[in-house]
């Protein structure tokens, strides 16, 4: 019944398959990451009109002095320094 199922409905082989309705980790707030990791804030980027990217901005353990204590701004001034920005996609899993 699954196969004729997966036919008949094919957005449930996308939620299978991607499982975007797990957040893991559980009851964890990925809005927060200075919660979890030292040095990171999340940011929105306005990619074309009516898209916004979120992300996570994480400076390196070399800036980890100069970053204690920063906020949202210094960050954003920080993605446009001459040091270089790494960018890691991690998929459509619906988290970051």
């Amino acid at each position: 019944s699954v196969p004729f199922l997966i036919r008949l409905f094919p957005a449930l082989l996308t939620k299978f398959v991607f499982l975007n309705l797990l957040a893991f980790p559980f009851f964890v707030d990925l809005q927060r990451p200075e919660l979890l990791l030292n040095n990171t804030v999340s940011l929105y980027l306005a990619t074309e009109p009516g898209v916004t990217v979120g992300i996570w901005h994480t400076v390196p353990g070399s800036r980890e002095a100069e970053a204690r204590g920063k906020d949202r701004r210094w960050y954003e001034e920080a993605l446009a320094d001459a040091h270089p920005v790494i960018i890691y996609l991690h998929g459509n899993g619906g988290t970051r």
